[in-house]
């Protein structure tokens, strides 16, 4: 690879990284070998970037989560919580696999994941900026620009999926100043495996999310299967365990404060390169609109659902999802409130521009962009916020019918000319998001929910409207609820899209077959089709003038940062990352005063029990507590299993269920969430008070063991 500003700002890190801050793309770790040697690693860092040699051929994505192999046979390990949709889909009222747990004792028992379910294996990243941003490509502007943009990502990932089975994606890193090629094997036929109770994955639910002291066992399995020959395969009941490279191995020690600690996994997005003015938009405005409006579906979702334990089981794994969302977002505001955050993002801002104009060369590199991106971003702020509402407001099966309307017109193009996400390549997913709408859809709750936020669009400025929506719906200015109510209810009771099979059947309908169709919601789709071709042409046009002035103005800060000797990593975009720091506590920083310890303990459960809730700890698991059946897993100082562990790690969503290595890259644990008062660090990093949250590998050995029975699993694991 040829040296770019990124890879020469990294040449300079030796006096200034933080040993806990960074999510560090695999290739860059030999940069920072001195500072991972110090902090306690005994593996080469060279070998951390060798993605198909262990322990990085062992790390894989669920696509939003992140796991990792633990068996020869295709055994994977991850969060409870990154398993929820799976249990839940599996489960009903009279078999309630969510509140039970489930253990399948033999392969045929497994179960099938929930649609779409997905192993992603990394095998190869490869740096494509020069295919992808051209000179032809860098003579271009405005929505041109991204359209070249597009065309060559599906060239390069047409290219790179010509070997069947593999998933490719082009990633863009600093602002879409670099890309790179991800090349991952798509494991299609997965399984679930085992999940411990609710009252154990979920332990102090919504109640302690974001919280510490945390006695969650936030762990659950499931397995990859590929056909008999070793090939990616949909679910067959001759399907066989695939056989991975590298798994992970179990770790025989138990960890203490001060231990080193890493994990590897897929961060989903930080924002530390964000303008003052992105700052003061999402903090301002956007994630308070957010909390409101998540605390309003909260509502709707428990009311509607209060009566009918089947739409309750339906809807909890988005409860769980706005739920987790809603404290993150509040923390983040809490934070930020009783921060200066914003007066120190501006006076970084102000000082990058006072050094692009101290130099002439520099002002004619970078600052007609710098002062064109704060323009362009307002632009888009102001376009989010007014869609905010409309967003909320359409009916799920109308977003279906408008996504099938516009694959069957892209179907009608060669591959290569459809729009990105149309293709034949997304079409499994397609398909399998369509199948998985009966497990987590109800008519009467989506109903009540479009009432409420239709009423709140509705309120809106005229300007604010979408008018070919409002046309197309319906919508009148000043309509009261008993209107809106009766528009809705006419609405869904000319469609028949909340019939499976019905459904079904529009993933091969052609254009003019839509158009003729007297369903109202693909009425309605068929009509917004223009109009929404126009409206993506405007946002196109926008999007491709920001990526342009975003690359350059990213260059000029890793250039201004360089030139201080500041470290320079990308924000994370669900690729693989490394963070390392240490196991710690805080003795400082905590609302209550107190200090944290590094770690807690199973003695911490029968306090919080209260035996219904949030705080249902299963009789056997009590039982065992009580009886300190802890066996080989108790910890000899704290006397006691320990279940969770503090750490000084950078992470952030989509890093739940990466594996916890320690020194040896063996398995120590799995990251799963971080405290309240240091999610702010997507935005703000803050060394002092960043720690994650890991639940410990004695925990789920012991849990596995004593409650569940699970001994075949662990055998499998070599942990016996």
């Amino acid at each position: 690879m040829k040296k770019t500003l990124m890879t020469l700002a990294i040449l300079t890190l030796s006096q200034t990284v933080y040993a806990d801050e960074g999510m560090w793309m695999p290739q860059q770790l030999p940069q920072i070998a001195q500072q991972l040697n110090a902090a306690g690693l005994k593996l080469d860092p060279a070998n951390l970037t060798r993605l198909t040699e262990f322990p990085m051929g062992a790390i894989v994505s669920l696509g939003g989560c992140s796991a990792s192999f633990v068996s020869p046979q295709g055994l994977v390990v991850t969060n409870h919580h990154c398993v929820y949709n799976s249990v839940a889909h599996n489960s009903t009222p009279e078999r309630n696999l969510l509140a039970n747990g489930f253990l399948a004792h033999t392969l045929a028992e497994e179960l099938p994941a929930a649609p779409g379910s997905r192993v992603f294996v990394t095998s190869e990243v490869r740096h494509v900026t020069a295919q992808i941003i051209n000179p032809a490509v860098a003579r271009l502007t405005g929505k041109q620009r991204l359209d070249a943009i597009e065309n060559n990502s599906k060239t390069t990932v047409a290219e790179c999926e010509k070997e069947a089975g593999y998933r490719c994606n082009v990633y863009p890193y600093y602002g879409g100043l670099e890309y790179y090629l991800i090349k991952q094997l798509e494991i299609r036929d997965v399984r679930l495996v085992h999940a411990p109770a609710e009252g154990v994955g979920k332990f102090g639910g919504d109640t302690d999310n974001w919280m510490w002291p945390r006695h969650t066992g936030d762990y659950g399995f499931y397995r990859a299967y590929v056909s008999k020959d070793g090939k990616a395969a949909d679910y067959s009941k001759d399907n066989v365990p695939y056989v991975p490279k590298h798994y992970l191995k179990l770790a025989k020690n138990g960890l203490k404060e001060g231990d080193f600690v890493m994990v590897l996994g897929y961060p989903g997005r930080t924002n530390r390169h964000r303008l003052p003015s992105e700052v003061a938009y999402t903090f301002d405005w956007n994630y308070p609109a957010f909390v409101k409006a998540s605390g309003e579906s909260l509502s709707i979702i428990a009311k509607e659902t209060k009566d009918n334990p089947d739409t309750r089981l339906k809807y909890a794994g988005q409860v769980a999802g706005i739920n987790n969302y809603y404290k993150n977002r509040q923390g983040m505001l809490d934070s930020y409130a009783e921060s200066d955050f914003l007066a120190r993002k501006t006076a970084e801002h102000d000082a990058l521009k006072h050094w692009v104009h101290a130099d002439p060369a520099r002002t004619r590199e970078f600052g007609a962009d710098i002062r064109q991106i704060e323009q362009l971003i307002a632009s888009r702020d102001a376009q989010a916020k007014r869609d905010f509402y409309l967003d909320r407001a359409t009916p799920r099966f109308l977003n279906t019918a408008r996504n099938l309307y516009r694959l069957a017109i892209e179907s009608t193009k060669p591959d290569t000319e459809r729009k990105a996400g149309y293709q034949v390549r997304d079409l499994p997913r397609f398909k399998a998001s369509v199948d998985a709408i009966d497990r987590n859809y109800d008519e009467k709750v989506d109903q009540a929910l479009v009432l409420h936020f239709l009423a709140q669009y509705n309120a809106q400025p005229a300007a604010e409207h979408y008018t070919e929506f409002d046309r197309v719906l319906g919508l009148t200015a000043g309509m009261s609820e008993s209107e809106l109510r009766a528009l809705i209810s006419k609405l869904y009771a000319g469609s028949q899209l909340n019939d499976k099979a019905q459904r079904a059947v529009w993933l091969s309908r052609t254009p003019a077959e839509f158009q003729a169709s007297h369903d109202r919601f693909i009425q309605a789709a068929v009509a917004l089709y223009d109009s929404g071709r126009q409206r993506e042409a405007q946002e196109e046009e926008l999007s491709g003038k920001i990526q342009q002035s975003y690359a350059n103005y990213m260059k000029a800060k890793i250039a201004f940062m360089q030139s201080k000797g500041q470290a320079v990593y990308p924000d994370a975009n669900s690729t693989l990352r490394v963070t390392f720091g240490k196991v710690a506590g805080r003795d400082h920083g905590t609302a209550d005063g107190l200090a944290w310890s590094a770690f807690t303990t199973v003695n911490g459960i029968p306090p919080k029990a209260t035996g219904t809730g949030e705080f249902n700890a299963p009789a056997a698991q009590l039982a065992a507590i009580k009886a300190k059946d802890f066996g080989k897993y108790i910890d000899p100082t704290l006397k006691a299993v320990p279940l969770a562990f503090l750490a000084t790690l950078d992470i952030t969503g989509g890093n739940s269920g990466s594996a916890a290595l320690n020194a040896k890259g063996e398995l120590i644990g799995l990251a799963f969430d971080g405290t309240l008062d240091s999610i702010i660090s997507d935005w703000d990093f803050n060394k002092a008070n960043t720690r994650s949250i890991q639940v410990d590998l004695r925990y789920m050995l012991w849990q596995m063991k004593h409650v569940d029975k699970a001994d075949r699993l662990i055998k499998e694991m070599s942990a016996e």
